[in-house]
Parts: structure tokens; C-alpha cells; sequence
């Protein structure tokens, strides 16, 4: 698959006065699991909310699936942090779901049909939780929950599905078969997730970029020495996993 799920050029973007985008150019393809990382504060959260049409750009031009960001919404799957939600909401599994087909339901009263409910069976079963669907979405393991999220944003079948910090609160084994997950769902959509966290990037990302105002990318799924250094302004140290030393340059210290 090549053909083009996300395009942004020179998009800049300026909240209250400050710039938090800077001609940002961008390419995600489709069958993509692509990572962007970036420290607290760099735009990463702003980059999707300009990718979902949530956010105007002050420049440059941003398509998704071909469309303005708006008229793709139908289409785009979004999993927002998760301390955005209230866990403690009395609600089952199935019902929070279900809550995500919401938004294909015509008119102002809203009732599920049939369809509606196989379509949140299947997102239970494709995230592996279907024996989980008639429990309390506030007794689940925070692993369980971040599935349940996920499964919420599937039941719409998006063609392109977008992540913010899927990985927070969950531990080393979840986040593993989380991406295992992820990595089986970019066989029917292309997916899009932003992270902090370096550590939680998995080999089954196939393309990663830095953000910090300015996006540094080779096109890869390689985190050079480069791309860090370039988007965390300060220098990097890269561990090689296997590798049972590592190998510290000398450079001048800012506290010195």
C-alpha cells in the first residue's frame, strides 16, 4: 500500500501568541505505523488536533485521506490520553464502545441498532476483550481499559486510527501486546500514535519522526543520534539493545 493517508506542508500553528508548530512537514502512507516522539510541551498533542481539524494552522496545508481534516472525521478513529476518561463512570464495556458509533447515528435522538452492536462485538474481538463486554469498564486492569479505548475508536471502522500516549500507565508485557495489536491492525488501516516516552517505541513502529515545534525525520524507522539532538536541543546518549556496553562521548555540560 502507498498511497497517502496524512500530508501536512509548512503547517505552523500559534496558540495565545506562541508558536507551537513551525512549518512542520509530514507524510504518512497507508498500512504506516508511525511514530512521532517529542518532549512535554513540543506540539505533539497540537499536531493531532490539527490532524483531527480540531485546530486552524496559521499556514501551510494539511489533507487527510485527500479531504480537508474535517470532512475525513467520519473515517479517522482517535485515542485520546488516557486520563481523559472517567473510568468511574457506572457504564459496562460494551456500553462505553458503543459510545463510539454515536457519531455515525443520524438524527437527534440516538438508538443503536443491530448493526450497531455487531459492530462493538467485532471491535471487542479484534482487541481481544469480546469476554470482557458485560463487566464494569471501572473493574478492568488499566491494560484492559486502554484496549477498551481502542475498541471505542475501531467501532466506527476507521481507515485511519490515531493515538495520543497509548502507552501511559500500563506495564512493559500490556505495552508489548499493545503494539503486537496495533502492528495486526495496520492489515486493514493506517495508524498514527505520539509519545514522550522514547522507551516505548517498539520495532513494529515502521516509520518515526521527532517533534519539538520543528518535525526532524529521515523517512525511517531508525531514531538516529541526529533526530534527537535536533528535537530535544540537547545531547544524546543512544542505547543499543543487545549490546552489552555502551559508549558515552565527552561534551560540555550546561551546569558545569
Amino acid at each position: 500500500m502507498t498511497g497517502t493517508v496524512i500530508a501536512l506542508e509548512k503547517v505552523s500553528c500559534t496558540l495565545g501568541g506562541r508558536q507551537i508548530l513551525d512549518q512542520v512537514d509530514l507524510r504518512v502512507r497507508e498500512g504506516d505505523l508511525y511514530a512521532v516522539i517529542g518532549p512535554n510541551g513540543g506540539g505533539k498533542t497540537t499536531l493531532l488536533r490539527v490532524i483531527l481539524g480540531l485546530l486552524p494552522v496559521s499556514a501551510g496545508t494539511v489533507r487527510v485521506l485527500g479531504k480537508p481534516p474535517r470532512e475525513a472525521r467520519s473515517r479517522v478513529g482517535y485515542v485520546p490520553q488516557f486520563r481523559t476518561f472517567d473510568f468511574q463512570y457506572p457504564i459496562s464495556v460494551e456500553e462505553m464502545v458503543l459510545s463510539g458509533r454515536l457519531g455515525h447515528i443520524p438524527g437527534p435522538l440516538k438508538r443503536f441498532s443491530p448493526e450497531d452492536h455487531a459492530a462493538a462485538r467485532t471491535a471487542l474481538e479484534r482487541t481481544g476483550i469480546l469476554h470482557l463486554s458485560g463487566r464494569p469498564i471501572r473493574s478492568l486492569s488499566g491494560g484492559e481499559q486502554q484496549r477498551a479505548i481502542i475498541a471505542r475508536a475501531l467501532v466506527g471502522d476507521p481507515a485511519l486510527l490515531i493515538l495520543d500516549e497509548p502507552m501511559v500507565y500500563v506495564d512493559i508485557p500490556t505495552e508489548d501486546q499493545l503494539f503486537d495489536l496495533l502492528d495486526a491492525l495496520t492489515e486493514k488501516m493506517t495508524i498514527l500514535l505520539v509519545t514522550h516516552d522514547i522507551g516505548a517505541i517498539s520495532t513494529h513502529v515502521n516509520r518515526i519522526a521527532c517533534l519539538n515545534q520543528r518535525i526532524y525525520t529521515h523517512d525511517s524507522d531508525e531514531i538516529t543520534e541526529e533526530m534527537l539532538t535536533a528535537a530535544y536541543h540537547c545531547p544524546v546518549d543512544l542505547i543499543a539493545h543487545g549490546v552489552p556496553h555502551r559508549v558515552f562521548r565527552d561534551h560540555e555540560r550546561g551546569d558545569k
